[in-house]
């Protein structure tokens, strides 16, 4: 046990191990009673808990809980195995798929099938995201122990999927009547401000609020007054020149020549 737990708290070991490795290595040295040096996977019968719950129950895993399961069957040494947990089953889906090996393909190392959980009793029950990979050794083989490697795993979830719970739950759950009321009474439109309204409200103003008065002896504003244009730019030092001053000071001709016969 103390080398279990040494090995399982080595920083980034993970446990990703091949359905070969399952049923040639794990499986098969479990049925047979062979010891290995780490036991990685525990011994548990999963059909006496809810799947959400054997996530704390296995000695490892991220995402996906591997276990050793008894084989239970129903009646007896016949029949189906017993799949029923407190709160609902596991359904197989589809038919059990042969593994044979990667290195020998002629050579069959077992069956996996492929359940999943569903809350409920059956025939009903309300499907869930839970899945089991359940692998066995081939039927052929003489086993000492009848027992069962089961993967259990959380299948990821669309979002269409998840849009379609939130409506089930709002309509299975809904709203109480005090909070719709509620929410009337926040998203209502505002009442309309009619004429007569406004008149009220406006002649209470005048009563309340004094009105616009002048200052003493300003009872009449005078008009401004601008100054005349005045076009007399010889004021003007700036536009003021010689050629101006010429112009503006110099008599016209015929002014000398009144001067001349004068």
């Amino acid at each position: 046990m103390e080398d279990t737990r040494l090995e399982l708290e080595l920083p980034g070991f993970r446990f990703h191990p091949t359905e070969e490795e399952l049923l040639g290595f794990y499986l098969k040295n479990m049925v047979l009673g062979n010891n290995t040096r780490v036991e990685i996977i525990g011994f548990l019968n999963i059909y006496l808990y809810d799947p959400w719950v054997l996530p704390d129950m296995s000695k490892i895993g991220e995402r996906e809980w591997y276990f050793f399961v008894p084989r239970n069957k129903k009646h007896g040494n016949g029949g189906r195995p017993n799949r029923t947990t407190k709160n609902g089953f596991w359904k197989a889906t589809g038919s059990d798929r042969k593994i044979f090996s990667l290195s020998d393909t002629s050579k069959h190392l077992g069956l996996k099938k492929t359940l999943v959980f569903y809350k409920g009793r059956a025939p009903g029950g309300h499907k869930t995201d839970w899945v089991m990979s359940e692998y066995r050794l081939p039927d052929s083989c003489p086993l000492p122990k009848d027992i069962v490697l089961c993967k259990i795993y959380r299948k990821a979830t669309s979002i269409k999927v998840l849009e379609q719970r939130a409506a089930m739950e709002e309509a299975q759950h809904p709203p109480s009547p005090s909070s719709i009321d509620s929410q009337h009474l926040d998203l209502s439109a505002p009442q309309p401000v009619t004429s007569s309204h406004m008149a009220s409200d406006s002649t209470n103003d005048t009563d309340k609020k004094p009105g616009l008065k002048l200052p003493m002896g300003a009872a009449k504003i005078s008009e401004l007054r601008l100054p005349k244009c005045d076009m007399d730019w010889s004021h003007d030092s700036q536009l003021r020149s010689p050629w101006l001053q010429n112009l503006i000071f110099t008599p016209p001709p015929y002014a000398n020549m009144l001067n001349f016969l004068n």
